[in-house]
């Protein structure tokens, strides 16, 4: 009997002393893996603004961009040049009517308001307020109706904050049109005030 007992307390000394040393070692074992699992997540941060950075440092120091500026050309002395010059850019817009009538379409408003812009920020030229009909009607009753034209198209500059001493008018009816046709797209044309700058004004 009591050799049976001392084998085995022996069997479990050996047993301890087996298992002990295989449970510390992989005890030991977790932690690193832990470890390096915590030093990923804990690296710290890295820029990310390596290929902006040069690209910026690519310029030259003293670089300045020259973006090219929208240039103006001057306008011409000669004042039938101005005119034809003023007219081509949109400067200075006709106002057309309708059939036998003296009021201001709303595009025609919107052609007087373009003149009054140009005209107010060149105040030395004077302006000639033109009158005009297409052929239909008496020479009489053209001329009538151009007249209303051109002043209801100098009332309406004035009303936009242009100085009665620079505007004149004049009718001439049915006697210069700018279409020598004689159907409807010929009349449209001719059925107008007619601005033109008269040059300085000082």
């Amino acid at each position: 009997m009591k050799t049976t007992f001392k084998t085995f307390v022996i069997s479990l000394i050996l047993l301890v002393a087996i298992v002990a040393p295989a449970c510390r070692s992989s005890r030991k074992k977790t932690p690193p893996v832990t470890t390096a699992t915590q030093a990923t997540d804990t690296v710290p941060n890295v820029p990310t603004v390596t290929t902006t950075e040069v690209a910026v440092s690519t310029q030259p120091p003293d670089f300045v961009r020259e973006d090219a500026q929208p240039t103006e050309e001057p306008l011409p002395t000669d004042v039938e040049e101005l005119n034809r010059v003023v007219q081509q850019r949109g400067l200075i817009r006709d106002a057309f009517f309708e059939y036998d009538a003296a009021t201001l379409s709303d595009d025609a408003q919107a052609a007087l308001t373009a003149s009054a812009t140009w005209l107010r920020n060149n105040p030395g030229y004077g302006l000639l307020v033109e009158g005009h009909c297409d052929e239909r009607g008496t020479e009489q009753y053209n001329l009538a109706l151009g007249d209303r034209r051109a002043h209801t198209a100098r009332e309406y500059l004035l009303a936009l904050g242009i100085s009665p001493a620079r505007i004149r008018t004049v009718s001439y009816g049915e006697e210069r049109p700018f279409d020598e046709g004689h159907d409807e797209s010929a009349w449209r044309q001719n059925r107008r005030a007619h601005l033109v700058l008269t040059g300085s004004n000082r």
